[in-house]
């Protein structure tokens, strides 16, 4: 009778609970009717929007797509972010324990002797007589919080929407970790197309110095012509060790984003062979749904304006349900006997009236922590806007700079042909020749490295656009109470 008396007291506590504190509404985002880039960028539709979850297939690359499996396996500031999900899951859990009656169970038992001029001894012959005596015990304790005022079930929002919010920055880390990868994929693959290059020129500037090697033993070339020869190749051949240092740092960094010892990872020499795919936009407002950051950003008010109403219910009573219960006797063959059970049953409640104002500070704390939140909303997605315009308008100027500098790199080849006609001529000496060459060198590896930056710059406007992420997919990130976890310990 007890027990279905509590159990009544405890459903009708959770049916009729009110939860203080505000409503939570979305932060409003002021955010661009379009964006200002020109074709041949365009609004996506569904058929050619990113893939979601492999964005870097865009690319078509097969070794890319086996670098970015991976490291999205293997990268161990992922594994790190999949533990600070399963910490704010276990938090929200914890929330959760709230909502259900607390049992503590235990057993004891106990020898004593009373002191036979204990006080309030009584009367009578025995009055002053010392007392030895056994106590066993099976007792247990009931507790349960009347939630009344929602403060159970405001810190469970509270908890919930902290929980979503680290599964969306756990999106963001694979965005961040994945694109880092292949922007230093398409670096690497840069530096190899750059020393191609340089090697071409090495292997070109050799034969050039053997033709003025030959010129001079003839005595049509000077001593002069030859020292300006080997300066050239000299330096051709210090530009290609600088190269292959930074080709080491780039594969070295490419093994630790994909979990593997710098030393145990060797990517194959390959030019660049690429050029960026069509990135499908859609409209600014659609990117407050597509960026993880944002979503993690959004959470952090859900979570804060849920801990304002953590902080309001304070000032409300605290009711408490309790009861106790078990077995207790002198004898341990009688501890389970009908007249050994003891039980108890009541509740309690607390006001708070003074605490010297304890409550309203943490109530305004609270508020101020959710403005700060609201304000970070606001910035990452003015920073999301920025990055998206910064990359629209980097690849428009990098595809203009690739086809000027594909005229230059043309023009240098040919002033090179006519330089070493003129020289063979008589008609100018072999600075022009010379200066050719660190033309037709230097435009050569200008057109490589804008190549690269065309490719990096297009991870930076997939990954601006969230790499193919929306925010569905926490929607169904968060712990509710069941009547298994009610069962728990």
């Amino acid at each position: 009778m007890n027990a279905r008396y509590l159990a009544c007291i405890w459903l009708m506590s959770v049916v009729s609970a009110h939860a203080v504190g505000p409503k939570y509404k979305k932060p409003e985002v002021a955010a661009p009717q379009a964006w200002q880039a020109p074709e041949p960028w365009h609004e996506a539709s569904p058929k050619d929007a990113i893939p979601k979850g492999t964005w870097w297939t865009l690319y078509n690359d097969p070794e890319l797509n086996e670098y970015e499996q991976r490291a999205v396996a293997n990268n161990q500031t992922l594994q790190a972010s999949l533990a600070r999900l399963a910490q704010a899951r276990s938090f929200a859990s914890i929330a959760v324990a709230g909502f259900y009656p607390q049992l503590n169970g235990g057993v004891s038992a106990l020898r004593q002797r009373l002191s036979g001029n204990r006080p309030l001894a009584g009367v009578g012959p025995s009055a002053a007589v010392p007392i030895t005596e056994n106590i066993f015990q099976i007792p247990f304790n009931l507790n349960y919080e009347v939630d009344l005022f929602g403060r159970v079930r405001r810190n469970l929002e509270a908890a919930n929407a902290s929980y979503q919010a680290s599964a969306a920055d756990l999106e963001n880390t694979r965005l961040v970790i994945t694109s880092e990868l292949a922007a230093d994929f398409f670096q690497l693959r840069e530096l190899d197309a750059e020393m191609a290059v340089v090697q071409k020129a090495i292997k070109f500037e050799q034969d050039g110095m053997n033709f003025v090697n030959n010129r001079h033993s003839g005595g049509i070339a000077s001593g002069l012509d030859v020292a300006q020869q080997e300066t050239v190749l000299d330096s051709t051949i210090t530009q290609l060790s600088l190269l292959q240092q930074q080709r080491d740092q780039f594969e070295h960094a490419i093994a630790v984003l994909q979990g593997i010892p710098a030393s145990s990872f060797r990517a194959p020499v390959r030019a660049l062979a690429l050029v960026p795919p069509p990135i499908p936009l859609g409209l600014p407002a659609d990117l407050l749904q597509r960026r993880p950051d944002i979503a993690t950003a959004e959470r952090e008010v859900a979570s804060a304006n849920a801990e304002i109403g953590v902080a309001r219910a304070a000032f409300y009573p605290g009711i408490t349900l309790g009861g106790s219960g078990g077995w207790q006797s002198a004898n341990i063959g009688s501890l389970l006997n009908v007249p050994s059970t003891f039980w108890s049953i009541g509740f309690s409640a607390i006001e708070p009236l003074l605490n010297g104002g304890r409550n309203r500070a943490l109530l305004a704390n609270a508020r101020a922590v959710y403005d700060e939140n609201v304000a970070n909303y606001r910035e990452s997605a003015l920073v999301a806007f920025q990055q998206v315009e910064d990359a629209l308008s980097g690849l428009n100027a990098l595809n203009s700079a690739s086809t000027s500098q594909q005229r230059a790199v043309d023009d240098a080849g040919r002033a090179l042909k006519l330089a070493n006609a003129r020289y063979s001529g008589g008609l100018v000496t072999y600075l022009d020749v010379i200066t050719a060459q660190e033309q037709v060198l230097t435009n050569e590896r200008l057109s490589t490295q804008i190549l690269g930056e065309r490719l990096v710059t297009s991870v930076l406007l997939v990954k601006a656009l969230g790499g193919g992420w929306d925010e569905a997919s926490i929607a169904a990130v968060g712990v509710k109470p069941t009547l298994r976890q009610a069962l728990q310990q």
